[in-house]
This record gives C-alpha cells, structure tokens and sequence, in this order.
C-alpha cells in the first residue's frame, strides 16, 4: 500500500470483529487489563527499537531515552498511553491491528463455549491484547511513525471498534506511538490519576522502562515516574512475590492466565547469567505452526537484543517462556553469531536441565499439574527423545501413556509405573501403536497379553511411531511392539503352549503354503500365530517397518512410503482357520483367504485397495455358510 498522503475506511477482517465483539462482553469483569497490555505492547515497541538501532544508532533520531507516558484528560474523557519506539509504517498498521497475522484463528473461534469466564481465557491464550482497548472505550485513535521515517510519513488509525477503521496519512514529527482511548460513559474511573499508578503497580512495575504518568494543577503538570523501573528478573528472588512473577509472565508471554509454574537462576563465575523460565497452563493455538518462531527473550546487561531467541531452547520445549540475561554476550550479537556461540551452548544446555527438572518436581510433588502439563504439552514432550539424545532418560521418565492396566483414554502411566507392575520374568516393556485409542485397545495383537495379565502401552498420538524408533529402552528394559517382528515372551511362556505351537505348525503346513501362494507377494510369510486367543488372523510388520496406519498416512499426504511386506499369522484354535483345513475348493480357498487378510489389514488401520472385492467376497461366503 502507499504511503502517499490519502484517507480511506477499510472493513476488519472477520475474526477481528468476532473478538471485538467476544472481547467487549467476556473480558468485562476484569476490563483493568486493558492498560496492562497497551503498555505491555509499548514497552516491546521500545525494546525492538533499542534492538534494531545496534546496527543503526540514527533510529534513535538523537533520543535514545526510551520511555512510556499515560496522559489523562477529563474534558475530552480521554486516556493517552505513548512510547517513543519504534513504531509503524501504514502497512504494519494494517497487518498488526487490521488483521490478526496468526495461525490457528479457526481453532481459536472453534474452541469458543459461549461461557464468558471460559472464553476470556481463550482470548488470553490467543494473544490479542490491543484491541482489549475496547473494553472501556467506544472510539480508539492510534497515532504512529516509523522510526527512520521523515515527519509527514505519519499514520492515523481510527475505529469504533464495530466493523471498520479509518487509516490516514499524517505529519508526526515524533516517532513512536499514541493510543488514546475514548472512554465510554461509565468509565470515568479510568481519569483518577491515583486509580492509574495502582494499575500500573499491580500489572506492571516491573517494566524495566520508566511509565511517566501528566500529574498537578493545571499549567503545573510534571511528569512522574510510577513505576519501579527494575528488570524482575535482576532482582533476588527473596524479594520477588509470586503475584509479581505471575504478572511478569503474563507480561512476557502476552497470556491472560497465570503461569502453571517457573524457575528463576541466577549463575556467577567464568559465565554470568541470570534465566527466568516458565511453563504456561495452556498451550497456544500455533504451538505446531512451523513457521512460527517460539522461544526465550535475550537480554544482554538487562539490553532487550531479540524476541524467540530459539537457539536457547531446543523445539520440543518450544512452549517455554521468560528471559535470559547474559553478561558475556556482545551487544550487537546476532542470530548467526548464536548459533556458533558455546556459551549460547553452555546456557541451552543448563536452562533445559532446569526445565526438565521443574518438570519432575511437579511430577513428583503435585500430580494433579503434572496432569494438566501433559494434558497441553504431551505431544511437543513426545518429540524430545528423538531431539534431545543427552537428555533422553530424563525426558523419558517424564513421558506418559495409556494402558491396559486401566484401559483408560487417560495418559497417566509413567515407564516407572510400568517397571514397578511388570510379571516375574518379564525382560521387555511391552507397546502397540494405532490410529486411534479404540484401534490400540482392541487390537488383536494384545489377545496374549491380556490372556497372561502382561500390561501394554496403548500410543496412538501421530508422534508416537517416531518417537518409538528413537526411544529404545528404559532403566535397562528394551521397548518392544507386540505388533513387530517374532513375539519372543521369553519365560512368561511355558512349555505347553510352546509344544502346542510346533504341533500346529506341522498339522498346518499345508494350508500355510497354500495361503501363502495365494497371497503371494503381499505377505513376506503366513505363519501360526503365538499372540492370538480370539481374533483369526494378524499382519505382523518387521521390526524395523513403520506401522500401517502411519504409512497410509503419509502416502495421502504425497510422500514416498518404502513398500513393507508383513507377515499374515492365523489362529489355529479359531473356527474358521480350522475350516480353512477342510476347503478342497480353490476359488473358495482363496475367498476366505483374501478375507483373513483384508479383516486382518483393517484391524491394522490400513486402507484396502478394493474394497469391492473384499465386500463381494464376503456377501458370497456368507450366501454360503447360509446354504450350508
């Protein structure tokens, strides 16, 4: 868009008039919010100036005192709020308060209950803190320039917040930004200067950037600080109330909900360094967009240097936030310089220790969070194994399943608990991947198991495939699929059964090879099956195939699956594989045989290629068994 000097009204997009209007009436009860994030989005303006002008000292434009001024006037019932950062040009206008730039806005509206003190939790998590202005105000005026930018290159956006704004091009000597709020009638509260520094004391003294507050008689205003001005996390933790690490957060992670938890480090010596790392209660809508950046703050002697710095924090603790601040890095240090910096390296390192050891205690110690954590962050925790390979024990005993220990949706089992409940004998911790809860719960390949009173992990979250071919053992105990290669039970089978097995071998030979013929190269062998009590047939993949549901998936979404052939294994102690013995007819043969199969692939989750076939060959055997 131009910036020539013009003045046009523009529609919102349509999310921004369903949260306008979701704001206005589920936020209400707490509408003092609304100035703890208009300085909160000031104090970043700031921040990112002092960051971009390392490189370009003349963005300061000869005022490198960065400040927040709130001004009050009664007659215009008006509130300002100003920072001298580094502002916006018309099109960061139109992307930043226009439109919401954020991924997951259809999940956002699709989550919404219709319960204001639910909802208003969602718009937390969503992040959208400036149009929360239009809680207490009918009409807000936002005037910006671009640092950098000459003086008529100014914008002007106004909006009653209904469903259109007006954005023109103005003269603004000063950069930075004015919002002024046009109080609505009943909100004069919002014009008593003492109402204003208890705000602002309870959300946000801690802003390391002075807030001024216009004060005295009129011709006789002063400025005056009403902020303490001090980096939080600088301070000694004995001095640091939990209602001031809570709006800290909310502060740096631009949430409405309190923190699930947090630790704050302070480390002195060769490397100095201080983190304040926190763990949110809920997740965010773009925790899987790729191409969002997550991350920590880097601060360098309390100097705002970027935003997501993610060299801090590996990707499946992508859900941490809060600050570092380093003493040792350089000023002007960069993305790129990061990436090859050991005490980056040195920091990383500790700051993922000490989340990962925030998380066992509250595992440990309070349960019930440990729950809701892993109820929001399960999924992202189940990439750690694969990523984090030093760490991979620890991240392994945080992890939590399903299991046939309770047959609950519920993941609460731990690799420990499992350890603890293992029968005599036992040298392997037991597991079945699936599409589907329901698919991992009744899949044939659990019969034996269930059948000896042997627990098996129930997975079926879309990373758990991955994860399983990267976590590999616990405390000593190889993981196994009871759906992959020869089932081994080692001691938890005695002697009998191993007996009754080889006997079934020779007594069906014969229609093992005449099922393998049939099936030819679809199956790698057909076999008797030492796994099942009550299902006729399984497909058992090789050790190292990827499950197949995981490869249906995968192919729909057009990528290349190397062609896995599984075995075919058959109960010989069900009615119809017993059949199979007694049918002299080929064609028939054939049909009951290609029906095993296909029964045994959809139980696998897999798609048939012709399920036309399947379905014929069905009605016809069952118009037989009907005649017989």
């Amino acid at each position: 868009m131009s910036v020539d000097a013009h003045k046009e009204t523009l529609e919102f997009q349509t999310e921004v008039r369903q949260l306008l209007n979701l704001m206005i009436h589920s936020l209400y009860s707490n509408k003092e919010i609304f100035l703890r994030e208009l300085i909160s989005n000031a104090s970043d303006a700031c921040d990112k100036l002092r960051f971009e002008a390392l490189s370009d000292d003349a963005l300061f434009e000869a005022d490198s005192d960065l400040k927040i001024r709130i001004r009050i006037d009664r007659k215009a019932r008006t509130l300002t709020v100003s920072d001298n950062g580094v502002g916006m040009n018309r099109e960061e206008v139109v992307e930043n308060i226009g439109t919401i730039a954020k991924s997951g806005t259809r999940q956002f509206f699709e989550s919404l209950t219709g319960d204001q003190a639910k909802d208003a939790q969602l718009i937390g998590q969503f992040g959208v803190g400036f149009y929360s202005a239009f809680i207490v105000a009918d009409k807000v005026t936002v005037e910006t320039r671009r640092a950098g930018l000459t003086a008529e290159h100014g914008v002007r956006w106004v909006s009653d917040g209904e469903g259109s704004y007006t954005l023109e091009t103005i003269e603004r000597e000063a950069r930075g930004t004015d919002v002024t709020l046009h109080l609505r009638e009943g909100e004069e509260e919002f014009l008593e200067p003492y109402r204003i520094r208890a705000i602002v004391k309870k959300y946000s003294d801690h802003i390391s950037l002075p807030i001024e507050l216009l004060e005295g008689e009129e011709g006789k205003e002063e400025w005056q600080q009403i902020n303490s001005a001090e980096a939080l996390w600088a301070r000694p933790k004995n001095e640091i109330t939990d209602e001031e690490y809570k709006e800290f957060y909310k502060h740096v992670a631009h949430d409405f909900e309190d923190p699930l938890t947090w630790t704050h480090n302070r480390v002195e010596g060769t490397q100095s360094y201080i983190s304040l790392l926190y763990v949110p209660q809920r997740a965010p809508f773009d925790l899987y967009d790729r191409e969002r950046r997550h991350g920590i703050k880097l601060y360098v002697r309390r100097v705002f240097i970027m935003d997501d710095a993610e060299q801090l924090m590996p990707h499946y603790l992508r859900f941490v936030r809060g600050v570092v601040d380093s003493d040792d890095l350089p000023l002007n240090v960069s993305r790129e310089i990061l990436q090859h910096n050991k005490l980056i390296d040195t920091i990383r390192a500790a700051s993922v220790k000490k989340v990962l050891g925030l998380l066992e205690g509250l595992a440990r110690n309070e349960p019930e969070k440990y729950a809701t954590f892993w109820r929001e962050f399960g999924k992202v925790m189940k990439e750690g194994p694969a990523e984090d390979y030093a760490n991979r024990e620890r991240i392994a005993r945080l992890l939590r399943f399903s299991s046939t220990h309770t047959d609950s949706e519920e993941q609460n089992v731990s690799l420990e608990d499992y350890l603890q409940r293992m029968k005599p004998g036992q040298k392997k911790i037991y597991y079945i991947t699936a599409e589907s809860f329901a698919a991992a719960r009744h899949s044939p390949h659990l019969e034996v198991f269930r059948n000896k009173g042997i627990e098996v992990l129930l997975l079926w979250d879309r990373v758990d495939e991955w994860m399983m071919s990267h976590l590999t053992e616990f405390d000593g105990k190889p993981l196994a699929s009871v759906a992959k290669g020869d089932l081994d039970l080692d001691e938890l089978e005695d002697e009998a059964q191993k007996k009754q097995a080889e006997e079934a071998e020779g007594e069906y030979k014969e229609v093992l090879e005449r099922m393998q013929k049939v099936l030819g190269e679809q199956v790698s062998a057909v076999r008797i099956s030492h796994r099942l009590t009550e299902s006729p047939a399984c497909l058992v993949l090789g050790e190292q195939d990827m499950a197949v549901h995981l490869q249906q998936m995968l192919r729909q979404a057009g990528h290349e699956v190397p062609i896995s052939r599984p075995a075919l294994e058959i109960n010989p102690g069900h009615p119809l594989v017993r059949q199979l013995k007694e049918i002299e007819d080929e064609q028939r043969f054939e049909d009951w045989t290609r029906v095993l199969f296909d029964q045994a692939l959809l139980a696998e989750g897999g798609h048939l290629e012709d399920p036309a076939s399947f379905v014929r060959r069905l009605n016809g055997l069952l118009l037989g068994l009907g005649g017989q």
